[in-house]
């Protein structure tokens, strides 16, 4: 094994140490030196792959929306008119809870840190400014196709983003409450009602 070999073996062991402790004991409950116990290394390893518990965090957070992104740009590049596209995209939700599972409290517990952290707030909602672009843009795709009514595409793509957050919110606070991902879908086609062109 080359030393890059050992060195992406160790920081994969830290992310997934990590992960596993802050979904038993919560962000703030999760020490550096218990991700280092988990993983199986020396603090000294972990300073050497993560300069901080807060830049280990938001690689995880990255990493879960990385694999968001990729189904995200899969459902945009298929040959479907944009309402399918949408509609398509909120089966995602029920893949979101599957991918990040009990790592999902995390999130809250850390966005309410972000409130009280700049570097943190700005790590946070860059995702959700990146997604509502990508949303506005599919409107604006819609209208151009005739298939959507001519709408402010900003406005129609921050809906989309509230309700996908509200629906994941809700899935947290309630899990048993509702099928979270057919909620997801009948919301959207709610929306869709709205704005699609007949």
């Amino acid at each position: 094994m080359t030393t890059q070999q050992r060195g992406e073996e160790t920081r994969a062991r830290i992310l997934d140490a990590a992960a596993t402790g802050y979904a038993e004991q919560g962000y703030d409950g999760t020490s550096v030196a218990d991700i280092c116990d988990r993983a199986g290394v020396s603090k000294g390893a972990f300073y050497h792959h993560f300069s901080s518990k807060q830049a280990l965090f938001l690689e995880l957070l990255e990493r879960w929306l990385d694999v968001i992104d990729g189904e995200l740009e899969e459902i945009r590049s298929a040959e479907a008119a944009v309402p399918e596209q949408l509609v398509a995209m909120t089966e995602m939700i029920r893949r979101v809870f599957q991918a990040a599972g009990d790592q999902l409290p995390v999130f809250l517990e850390f966005w309410a840190r972000a409130t009280h952290d700049p570097a943190t707030w700005e790590a946070t909602i860059a995702p959700y400014r990146r997604y509502r672009r990508v949303f506005a843009e599919m409107i604006e795709t819609g209208v151009t196709e005739g298939t959507l009514r001519p709408v402010d595409p900003d406005t129609a793509a921050r809906i989309v983003v509230s309700l996908a957050i509200g629906v994941v919110v809700q899935g947290l606070l309630d899990t048993e409450g509702a099928d979270w991902g057919e909620v997801a879908r009948q919301g959207m086609e709610m929306l869709l009602e709205g704005i699609r062109r007949e």
